[in-house]
């Protein structure tokens, strides 16, 4: 069946296509009768405004976008992206607006698909994700000019508005906790060097083990296979940590995996910690110790603010809630030294 057009509104009601343009876009020249009455048929029969016709009249997309410089694969596994999204997704919902998500290969990509969904007029704004120091892509956009929310630190959003959340005082309350737990040799298995949340947890945790603990990070891609591999090679050397903080669930369990495969008891010789909790963080056994942040919520309060801007409001940055602590089966006392 075709898509029901106005033509065919103004067939069934016996009226020109101009009245009927004119009695679905509130203009006078008709009737309230007639008015009525051709927005009933148009109910009747399915018709709903064509986005593209609209777009060229100025009227909004009603239609955000997102850009996600990740492969495919890991997105269906990873829980933080698909939380963030449902999180945007039930504010734009209410609101009868669409998330357009499409993934690319490179920022140099992403940043053509957003002058491309620009130009066209498929959007009103955009999140940017996965920020970098000297990020182009924050210049490209304000050159665009879209209203844009960046979800990432203030630091290198430029002009953009940004939703972020203390990633440093996350890791300072874990290593605390490590540390009074008698652990002094800690490692931290995290995601790609590049990104500023990284670096800001790189430092913040090089900062808190100062004079407490040895520590050692190992940037990995977020993967499980890079997560397993880098604790295979820090449980196989001489002076092996015995507590791991993993920047995401997905490495967090495959490091679980590789100690048992090694014979290293959990908790007994080896404490691990997961970023950002997860049902697949408390099913495994022992379940894991997690940094727990509402995520839904975090992208609520972005979709939120990027409906703000598209609105013409004024809207200024906002420090989310940090990651709290979780602890479960995974961590306890670092084990006794061995005797001489």
């Amino acid at each position: 069946m075709k898509r029901p057009t106005i033509a065919d509104i103004a067939s069934r009601a016996g009226v020109s296509k101009v009245a009927v343009s004119y009695a679905l876009n509130g203009q006078p020249g008709v009737s309230e009768a007639t008015r009525a009455r051709i927005i009933a048929i148009a109910d009747e029969i399915g018709w709903r405004p064509n986005s593209a016709a609209r777009a060229l009249n100025g009227a909004r997309a009603n239609c955000v976008g997102l850009a996600l410089c990740r492969p495919a694969r890991i997105l269906g596994v990873e829980p933080f992206f698909m939380e963030l999204i449902s999180g945007i997704e039930g504010v734009l919902a209410d609101r009868s607006y669409a998330l357009l998500l499409q993934v690319v290969s490179s920022h140099q990509q992403e940043s053509e698909v957003y002058r491309r969904w620009w130009g066209e007029s498929r959007i009103d704004g955009v999140f940017l994700v996965d920020l970098h120091y000297a990020d182009a892509r924050v210049t490209e956009l304000e050159r665009l000019g879209m209203p844009v929310v960046v979800i990432g630190h203030p630091s290198q959003s430029g002009s953009l508005s940004a939703i972020w959340s203390d990633d440093g005082q996350a890791v300072r309350e874990t290593v605390g906790y490590l540390v009074a737990l008698g652990h002094r040799r800690i490692a931290r298995v995290a995601g790609l060097s590049d990104l500023v949340h990284t670096a800001v947890r790189d430092q913040a945790f090089a900062e808190a083990c100062q004079g407490t603990a040895e520590h050692v990070t190992v940037h990995t891609d977020y993967t499980g296979e890079e997560g397993a591999r880098a604790t295979r090679r820090l449980l196989s050397s001489p002076d092996r940590p015995t507590a791991i903080i993993y920047d995401n669930d997905i490495m967090a369990v495959a490091g679980l995996s590789v100690a048992q495969e090694m014979r290293v008891r959990v908790p007994g010789e080896l404490s691990i910690v997961a970023w950002d909790d997860s049902p697949l963080a408390q099913v495994v056994r022992p379940p894991l110790t997690a940094l727990t942040r509402d995520i839904p919520a975090y992208g609520t309060h972005a979709a939120q603010r990027l409906l703000a801007l598209i609105a013409g409001e004024s809207v200024t940055p906002y420090e989310d809630q940090a990651a709290v602590l979780t602890p479960r089966g995974s961590t306890g006392p670092a084990p006794a030294p061995a005797k001489a």
